[in-house]
């Protein structure tokens, strides 16, 4: 089975899945704490993937690991794009509820073509100001995929933004497909919450 950058962004974004930024000079995020981070994430899917639960079991646990160690609210904010500024901070909470599922759903339906693969951490460097966690990719029936993480503090958590895969950007990605969804309906919060709880 041929597994391509949007395959890999599935298993990215169950474990995965950018950006409020601190100041250098206030820097507390080592490179260590971010390595784990993303090893303790990129664990638990695994798990789930080899675990042999019912589809819809792992949809539920897809969407606990992203909850955990994504950094939802910024992730959620920049998919929405500038509608994200004009609803309410209630509104935007019914959203960011509905994205987290739809993350779920949409990654997890994907968990099979992962099955035998690995992700190995090759390192970790301060990038502006967060932490860029370099990794490669062994996919099954493709070469290894070089694959970035971009993870911040700045939450109060250590906790992950973005993912760069070979050079194509996870938080781009998000924010065309939710924005489609969102033209569709002519601007319209209420109705996109109402789709992102039946689609993914």
């Amino acid at each position: 089975m041929r597994i391509d950058r949007r395959g890999f962004i599935a298993l990215a974004g169950g474990g995965v899945l950018a950006l409020a930024l601190r100041p250098v000079a206030a820097f507390a995020l080592d490179t260590n704490q971010a390595s784990a981070l993303i090893e303790k994430s990129l664990a638990e899917v695994y798990a789930v993937i080899n675990s042999g639960q019912a589809p819809a079991q792992m949809y539920q646990q897809f969407e606990a690991i992203f909850a955990r160690y994504a950094d939802v609210d910024i992730i959620a904010r920049s998919a929405l794009g500038p509608a994200a500024r004009q609803v309410s901070a209630a509104e935007f909470g019914a959203y960011r509820q509905a994205f987290q599922g739809y993350i779920g759903r949409k990654y997890g339906k994907r968990f099979h073509e992962f099955i035998g693969s690995k992700i190995e951490v090759t390192g970790a460097r301060p990038l502006k100001s967060f932490v860029a966690v370099t990794s490669v990719a062994y996919l099954n029936g493709r070469a290894p995929m070089q694959v970035e993480w971009h993870v911040s503090d700045k939450s109060g958590r250590d906790l992950y933004f973005n993912i760069i895969i070979e050079g194509v950007n996870m938080l781009a990605t998000e924010r065309t497909e939710i924005g489609a969804m969102l033209a569709r309906r002519n601007g319209d919060v209420a109705a996109l919450i109402a789709d992102l709880k039946q689609s993914g």
